[in-house]
């Protein structure tokens, strides 16, 4: 089991839909986030990427060197840069953080966005590119000397001088929910990545890639991507969810909804059609609120309840196959404590490296100076 979190590049806040109760995305707030996760023993963190967010191979490159244990799950986009370019930075970043390293391929769905960046590719299209790239990409981290011509990329005796620290190269997380998506990644990815979603619809979207993996000789890990609000009562976490969503009305539901919808990605549906633009429906399952949905694009769900509560779910998922979590909350930085010591004494969670102690003992204000309650060991 691993547990990434998540770090904020386009800003953070109390809210969803307003710059009400915001956050700056500067890098001292950014490193205080990374800093905690590293410290709680989190496997890792997700950076973002996009036009909105700021760049996150630079972010996460700074980052590493503000931390020990840490891993950085990184984008690679096909079509914004060519394989050989891609595997350098790749290598690069891999063995300055000393193989920390793990790589997130993002094929794109917005095509406003996509056409800004000069992508005007279909969506199958891209992900034809994404294969051709990561056929070149993964060949050269590995050593090897290549020469390839596809419908999309070519290159002629390409070959790096230092190849990835880790052996055979960084892990690849992609996501995808279409057709295409799934073919792609049953052909390159390690962790197959899917937004939260009901535990029978995860469970048949599994399903779905292993076959096509074992058709291909292949086997693949699965992973998650939720928001989470977790506080010591179910009350009290029902009332945070509400709370973050207190200035989306109809308006703003409707422009989000509006700029969400022109996206080709399925994945993207797929959130939409969890909560259709009614907040008055948005327990989907037990626990699992699609809130953030609402107006935010990407993952829309969040577990939402009691440290318990929270932890059953997460066990649902792990039953069925997911071993990879990869989390978020706002505000980010108190989020990532809620969740750690509150949830992590009830997973089977080992943290992010051995001997980690960052939870063994909770040790709270000293009374009267010199009395120590019981310091709360949870090993």
């Amino acid at each position: 089991m691993e547990i990434l979190w998540f770090i904020p590049t386009h800003g953070d806040g109390h809210y969803l839909g307003t710059p009400r109760g915001g956050r700056s995305f500067k890098y001292s707030y950014l490193k205080q986030i990374a800093q905690a996760a590293d410290q709680l023993g989190y496997t890792g963190v997700l950076l973002p990427t996009g036009r909105s967010c700021q760049d996150p191979w630079i972010t996460a490159s700074a980052l590493a060197a503000e931390t020990r244990y840490l891993k950085f799950l990184v984008a690679v986009r096909p079509g914004l840069m060519q394989p050989p370019v891609a595997a350098r930075m790749a290598s690069a970043l891999d063995h300055i953080s000393e193989g920390r390293l793990l790589i997130n391929v993002v094929a794109g769905g917005d095509p406003v966005e996509l056409a800004g960046d000069g992508v005007f590719l279909s969506h199958d299209e891209r992900y034809k590119e994404t294969d051709e790239f990561m056929t070149v990409w993964k060949s050269l981290l590995e050593g090897e000397n290549v020469n390839f011509e596809g419908d999309h990329i070519k290159v002629e005796n390409s070959s790096l001088l230092f190849p990835a620290y880790q052996s055979p190269r960084p892990p690849i997380y992609f996501g995808g929910s279409s057709e295409a998506g799934q073919e792609v990644a049953a052909e390159h990815t390690d962790v197959y990545l899917t937004w939260g979603e009901p535990i029978e619809q995860v469970k048949e979207k599994i399903a779905s890639v292993k076959a096509k993996a074992a058709k291909k000789g292949r086997t693949v890990r699965f992973g998650i991507r939720l928001h989470v609000i977790v506080r010591e009562t179910e009350a009290e976490a029902w009332e945070a969810a509400e709370r973050l969503i207190k200035y989306v009305d109809d308006d703003v539901i409707a422009k989000a909804q509006a700029t969400l919808s022109r996206q080709d990605s399925t994945g993207q549906k797929r959130m939409f059609e969890l909560h259709k633009g009614d907040r008055s429906k948005l327990e989907i399952s037990p626990n699992l609120w699609a809130g953030v949905g609402l107006t935010r694009g990407g993952a829309g769900t969040a577990l939402v309840g009691s440290p318990e509560s929270v932890a059953a779910r997460i066990k649902e998922y792990q039953e069925i196959g997911i071993e990879s979590f990869i989390f978020s909350g706002y505000p980010h930085l108190e989020e990532a404590y809620h969740f750690a010591e509150l949830v992590f004494p009830l997973l089977n969670f080992k943290g992010n490296r051995e001997n980690n102690d960052s939870l063994a003992f909770l040790q709270g204000e000293t009374v009267g100076n010199d009395y120590f309650p019981q310091t709360a060991n949870v090993k």
